[in-house]
């Protein structure tokens, strides 16, 4: 049996670690970095070298590797050994304050939008000191932000820090002018839920769109499905049963709080949730736990599936962001406490989310916009491209109260009536929960159910801070002048709730009739990646991110060309798989089978016993095969026709003539699947990609 309290963290520079072998003084400043932004300078970064150096060794590391997240999305380190010259021959193991603090990469080889030609090569890492290093096959890791030569942000953290710089600011300068002079220093927190699928391996080795895009872009629906939600918090395979354990045990090792995992809705999906940490930890260790994931499936002999939509005719697979603020004198700004309605701070942060959230909602819905997320949105599992906020009967009341200046007199806490004795009496939550909400209130914090399962959920909370911050700055002005302050604060709630409540919605998401009331109220609903990111460069947007110091004009824009270039090569090269797929396995096996089956009419011809259903299906799958071989061809003409541009312009045409034309295929290509043997169908079916891990 695993000892957890032994094992949990033993593979991390943590700080346990650095207490014990930092000396006193290096470790006040440290701490001093890592929890109130305090610079580190470089005496005491050349303690903490040394100190991680001589850890990293005795637990076996033989290299270190800046570890970044550059913006083509996956993660990325280079492995250097501890091993230098020493003379005469010998070697030497070393690593010093220079090697920790900063390294070298190539700028010119990640994504950068026009901020680095091919001829400029360099780019820096910088140490971030405050995600823990940790040891992985060997390997110190060290958490780090990566650079152009210029000092252009190349990556997902350097932003997401600086956002978190920002939300400080404005949030304790709010909380000072509200009277609370002992809070130093507000840090925004996050829980991520991690949905995702496995299959088996060997299925997953045949399918090549998988491999190539991570979704089926062909294939039928088994005769069941999630029909009968019996999926869904269901007994967990034995063979799933022992991913997941092997999966908690490496994740405690590295010191990741792997706290619910259960069975999700759709066959082999599956939940796994961590507890909340400051949010670019919880980003480092949501990203390493991705990472995970996947190796950890291949001992079992497993797949895991991470992209938002890898079956169609199921759920996809979202990623939950659970948001919240903290003190650091130990407090939730986002808590309700025992009587909302009386309970001044927590009404002024509420406010400036449904503020933030209004005025910025399609700079929210940009932050999740993706090709893959764009096949969920709007589905039965997750949430419609419309941004807003659910708040429950309760908060909804006590701002409506308060905007119109009537007496709210709240229920209180409700006791649960079950009516069986023997079950102990528990309190309701003041709300109930709506899977509908993009951005739904769930007791303490805010669920941000938008971001897809396979994104890094550093952007989304990028945007969220900045947009925030940006709101508490204007509160804090108004709140530091005002002579009367409870009398401003009131002003203040009142004119958020008056100006922005159409952002407050508690319905049904789902339902069409929500669709026109959101264009009533003037919300946007950007149903797809371009109409998103035609938003992306609009000048309050880029002035949020500029006033607060995120971004910078030149960085914004490279990340609009960017994600328009990613948008656009994801469908490419989906459509390449497609078209690879139909020339070489299924129109071949289409072909295969209809001889079969003209040899067998031809037999019963000739014995005068001809069988209906052959005929039919012969003459149904040659009109399918017709239509997919013509829509293929298409499909690689318009390929073809369409400029390699990184444009909006571009983005659309892979949109609107790409996209469908794909859709047009996989329904034909379906249906053939359908009505062809199953011993001649190339590629294994959703029978045995979704029912084939027991």
């Amino acid at each position: 049996m695993t000892d957890i309290l032994k094992e949990f963290g033993s593979q991390v520079f943590n700080d346990k670690v650095m207490k014990d072998r930092l000396s006193a003084k290096t470790y006040t400043e440290l701490q001093n970095t890592i929890k109130r932004g305090v610079t580190l300078d470089a005496k005491a970064a050349g303690e903490v070298a040394e100190a991680m150096k001589d850890w990293a060794l005795e637990h076996g590391a033989t290299h270190f590797t800046h570890w970044f997240h550059p913006l083509s999305g996956a993660t990325a380190e280079k492995h250097e050994s501890f091993v230098a010259t020493a003379g005469g021959g010998k070697i030497k193991l070393e690593f010093s304050q220079g090697s920790l603090v900063k390294g070298e990469a190539d700028a010119s080889s990640f994504p950068s939008g026009g901020l680095r030609d091919t001829f400029e090569a360099r780019g820096y890492t910088a140490w971030d000191p405050t995600s823990y290093a940790f040891i992985r096959d060997n390997v110190l890791y060290i958490p780090t932000i990566f650079l152009s030569y210029g000092g252009e942000a190349l990556d997902h953290k350097t932003p997401l820090l600086r956002s978190m710089e920002a939300l400080n600011t404005q949030a304790v300068r709010v909380l000072k002018a509200l009277g609370y002079d002992s809070v130093d220093h507000v840090k925004a927190t996050v829980g991520a839920e991690q949905e995702y699928f496995l299959v088996d391996k060997k299925y997953y080795d045949l399918r090549e769109d998988l491999r190539f895009t991570g979704r089926t872009l062909i294939g039928a629906m088994t005769p069941k499905g999630q029909e009968m939600d019996d999926h869904y918090y269901g007994s967990i395979k034995t063979r799933v049963s022992a991913f997941m354990k092997d999966l908690d045990e490496e994740l405690w090792k590295l010191g990741i709080q792997a706290k619910t995992e259960h069975n999700e809705v759709a066959p082999s999906q599956h939940e796994l949730a961590n507890n909340f940490l400051t949010v670019n930890v919880s980003v480092d260790q949501n990203n390493l736990t991705m990472d995970v994931m996947k190796k950890t499936a291949k001992k079992h002999g497993l797949e895991c599936l991470l992209h938002e939509k890898p079956f169609a005719g199921i759920n996809g697979s979202g990623k939950h962001n659970n948001w919240s603020l903290k003190t650091d004198t130990g407090e939730n700004l986002l808590d309700p406490g025992d009587t909302p309605s009386e309970n001044t701070r927590f009404l002024v942060f509420l406010c400036a989310l449904i503020k933030a959230v209004d005025e910025y909602q399609d700079l929210i819905r940009i932050s999740i916009a993706s090709a893959a997320n764009d096949h969920r949105l709007g589905a039965s599992e997750a949430p419609p491209a419309i941004v807003s906020v659910f708040l429950g009967d309760e908060l909804t009341e006590i701002l409506d109260s308060l905007a119109h200046d009537t007496v709210y007199t709240g229920k209180g806490k409700q006791a649960f009536r079950i009516n069986v004795h023997t079950i102990p009496a528990f309190n309701k939550d003041n709300t109930d929960r709506n899977r509908t909400s993009p951005f739904a209130f769930t007791g303490n914090k805010f669920e941000f159910r938008m971001p897809g399962s396979s994104a890094s959920i550093s952007t989304p909370n990028t945007i969220l801070n900045t947009v925030v911050a940006e709101v508490l700055k204007g509160f804090a002005d108004s709140l530091e002048e005002a002579e009367d302050l409870e009398g401003a604060v009131h002003a203040l709630i009142k004119q958020t709730i008056t100006e922005h409540g159409r952002i407050i919605f508690n319905g049904n998401g789902y339902e069409e009739a929500w669709q026109k009331e959101a264009e009533h109220r003037g919300l946007s609903n950007y149903r797809s990646t371009p109409e998103a990111l035609a938003h992306y460069l609009d000048e309050k947007n880029v002035r949020v991110m500029i006033d607060n110091g995120v971004l910078s004009r030149s960085e914004c824009e490279s990340r609009y060309e960017i994600y328009l270039e990613k948008y656009y090569k994801t469908i490419r090269i989906e459509a390449r798989t497609l078209v690879d797929m139909l020339q070489r396995d299924i129109l071949p096996a289409i072909l295969e089978y209809r001889r079969t089956l003209k040899q067998s009419l031809l037999e019963d011809r000739e014995t005068g016993t001809e069988d209906l259903y052959t005929a039919d299906t012969l003459q149904e799958l040659t009109d399918l095969s017709g239509r997919i071989h013509r829509n293929g061809k298409k499909l690689r003409e318009e390929l073809e026709q369409i400029p390699d541009t990184d444009s909006l312009e571009t983005a659309f045409s892979y949109r609107e003539r790409i996209v469908p034309l794909m859709a047009e295929i996989r329904a034909d290509t379906d249906k053939a699947e359908t009505l062809t043997d199953r011993a001649y169908w190339p590629v294994p079916t959703y029978r045995e990609l979704l029912f084939g891990t027991d």
